[in-house]
Order: structure tokens, then sequence, then C-alpha cells
């Protein structure tokens, strides 16, 4: 009998054993890492940082999808309290509000906004220059980009939309994305998935795969376009560096700040979730954008500049401090004149699917894995079928 073989243990790695093997078909899922997860894997305590994605959003098929088949588990949402303390840093202050061209242009229905003219010139027509570029630079915390006024309208339209949301959209995991992805592995492993960690799989070893049916690679992009030797595999993405701070707990810190004078954005992430770091600490990160060839010493500079402001003292308060680059790891961006439909498609053909979040699916951040997960694993029954039957007309 054949099998689907899902090369990658991450969120859409997941996905696609999931469906699958809902519908009986035969799975085995290959993780090069020890545990599964992905990017949406937790850092071990007493600090549990994620690497990936940090909120999940609750409009879209995927939410829906993790309800039904119980795998949602215990989410956070914002406290309202907290979000008395959201502060925005403009023209080298902190402030309370916002521009008032930037809430208006939160209203602009996506569907307005032009596929093929950039985000700023766009929405410069609509609110005037200011409001343009602080909507811009507050989108750089879901784009991960450091200048998303580049990017299509349409694209960006879309997801400032969904960020500014009343109530928010954002659920954040009890315990951080480990969480989910234990439950999304435990179902697998009850719907019978073969689950191999430490299981790296290269050229060689993925045509044997294909040999014994459809194959879908679930991996970083750049990882897949060397398993495949295919050089077109490849999209724009973001370059990001990253700030985990734990901090001894002070009345009065703030939520969040959002940098309206260039993307960042620091999020103290126990405003929802105390679980994440031990009692009296708070932990915290912070997202600085970085320009090709920009060193990542000036966005932690700009990090610790945004902290000076928001966090008095935090230097003394500090217990524990991470740093990262994010380079080509936090989804993908679309240009002006181009969709998510112009991407990488998941049909690679032959019996090779394609899922993750640099691919041909629609959603925000992580909700692009879960759906190309879902079509993926779909097409691979689709071919498993046709095979079948093509094997019982032989016999």
């Amino acid at each position: 009998m054949q099998r689907i073989h899902i090369v990658g243990g991450g969120l859409a790695g997941l996905t696609a054993a999931i469906t699958a093997a809902e519908s009986r078909a035969q799975v085995t899922l290959h993780e090069a890492h020890h545990t599964l997860g992905g990017r949406a894997r937790t850092s071990d305590g007493p600090y549990l940082t994620n690497e990936g994605p940090h909120a999940l959003y609750r409009r879209g098929p995927h939410w829906a999808w993790l309800e039904r088949r119980g795998l949602l588990g215990p989410f956070a949402s914002v406290p309202p309290l907290e979000g008395a303390r959201f502060l925005f840093h403009r023209d080298g202050a902190l402030r309370r509000t916002p521009p008032l061209a930037l809430l208006r242009l939160t209203r602009r229905s996506p569907h307005h906004a032009p596929v093929d003219t950039d985000f700023h010139s766009w929405a410069t027509t609509q609110v005037g220059e200011e409001g343009a570029r602080a909507a811009a630079h507050y989108m750089g915390v879901a784009l991960f980009h450091h200048d998303p006024g580049s990017l299509s309208a349409a694209f960006v339209q879309e997801r400032l939309r969904r960020a500014t949301a009343l109530p928010p959209e954002a659920r954040y995991p009890v315990g951080g994305w480990a969480r989910l992805v234990d439950r999304m592995a435990a179902r697998a492993w009850d719907l019978g998935v073969r689950i191999r960690t430490d299981a790296r799989v290269g050229p060689q070893e993925l045509a044997e795969l294909r040999r014994g049916g459809p194959v879908i690679v679930a991996t970083h992009l750049d990882s897949a376009r060397t398993l495949l030797e295919d050089p077109t595999l490849t999209w724009d993405s973001g370059r990001t560096a990253l700030l985990d701070l734990a901090l001894r707990t002070r009345r009065g810190d703030p939520f969040i700040v959002s940098d309206l004078d260039a993307p960042g954005w620091i999020e103290r992430f126990t405003a929802q979730d105390p679980t994440l770091a031990p009692p009296g600490e708070q932990l915290l990160q912070a997202q600085i954008p970085l320009a090709p060839g920009t060193p990542r010493a000036d966005a932690l500079r700009r990090a610790e500049d945004l902290l000076d402001l928001g966090f008095p003292g935090w230097r003394d308060r500090t217990t524990w401090r991470r740093e990262a680059l994010a380079s080509g790891r936090t989804g993908a961006v679309d240009g002006p004149g181009t969709t998510w439909r112009d991407r990488p498609a998941v049909d690679r053909g032959d019996g090779i699917l394609l899922a993750g979040d640099q691919v041909a699916a629609p959603g925000l951040l992580s909700e692009v894995a879960f759906n190309s997960g879902m079509e993926a694993a779909l097409l691979a029954l689709d071919h498993l079928g046709g095979a079948q039957r093509a094997g019982s007309r032989t016999a």
C-alpha cells in the first residue's frame, strides 16, 4: 500500500499529517530536529519564549479546523486593563494615542486597496503622508519587514485591518506554542501517523520516499529549494532582530511599545500569559526589522533605546537575555503586482507537494502554514487515490 510521506514537523507538516490520516491514509512524518514544532517550538523553562509565531488570529479556516478537533486548548486574550498600556513612539517621544490618520486608515476596506500600487503611495492618497508612514511602520509587527510601505497596498491593508480589529483577533496559546504542537502531535499519533524525529531527509532519501507515494515537503522554503534541487523556489521575506528579556516585575510597565518612527515593536507577553516566566518576573520580546546588509547591532541599539523610554531601569531589572536574527524565516511578503497566488505553488508535479508559510496559500502569518498544509494533504490524497485506481486497473 502506498503511503504519504511528510518532510517537516512544524505547523504545516502536522496539519498535513492530521488531514491525510483522518482520511485513513498511511502517513509517515519525518522531522530532522529531535522535537516537533519547527519555528513554533517553545524554549525550555523557566522562560518560555517562542521563535516563531506569537499569536493565532481567530478568523479563517485554521481556527475552525483546530476547534473542531479539540486542539485549541487554553488560549489567552489581552486583558482589557492592558489595552490602556499601549504606547506609541512617534516624533521621538512616547504617546498614548496614534495619529488620527492612522486610525482612519484602519477602517478602510482592504478591497479598496490596489494590488499593483505600493502601500505607502496608496495610503498617502487616503489619509496623507503622516498617517501613511505611521501605518506602514506599525505593520512591522505583522510583516517583520523593514519597509512595509514598499509592499503591495492590498497585502498590507488586509493585515492592517486584522491586526487592529476590535475586539482583538489575536489569541495566545497558554504556555507557548509548544502546547499546541503537543496536542497536534498527539492527535496525529492517535490517528496512526508514524512520527520519526532526528530523521533528516536529503535528495537521495527523497527519491526513495517518492517511490512509495506522494511526498509533502513542509520545510522552510530555503530548505525545500535545496531538497528539491529547484532554484525557482524563492520568495521575499523579512529580516528581523529579536531581543528576548526577562525583567523583575515593576508596576506601570507598558504592555506594548509600537514604534511609528520606524518599524519596531516591544511586547510584554506575560501580560496575557503569566506562566511564561517565574513569579515576580515578566517576559518581553523586542522585534526590530532590518534592511538587507544592516548589522544586527544597529537593531539592538534601537530596541534598547525604546526600552529606555518605555521600561525605566530595565537594565538593572534584567534577569535573562537572548538575542537572535530571523532572516527569511518570518513568512512571505507580497510586493506590488503580486498576491499569494504568485508564490511557489503547492503542487510541484510528479507527486511532490509543498507546504509552509511562504507558498501559494492565503492567510496571515502562521495561517499560511495551516492552509497550505491542508491543501497539500488533500492533493496528496487525490494523488494516492489516482495511483491506487491505476494499480487496480493494471491488476
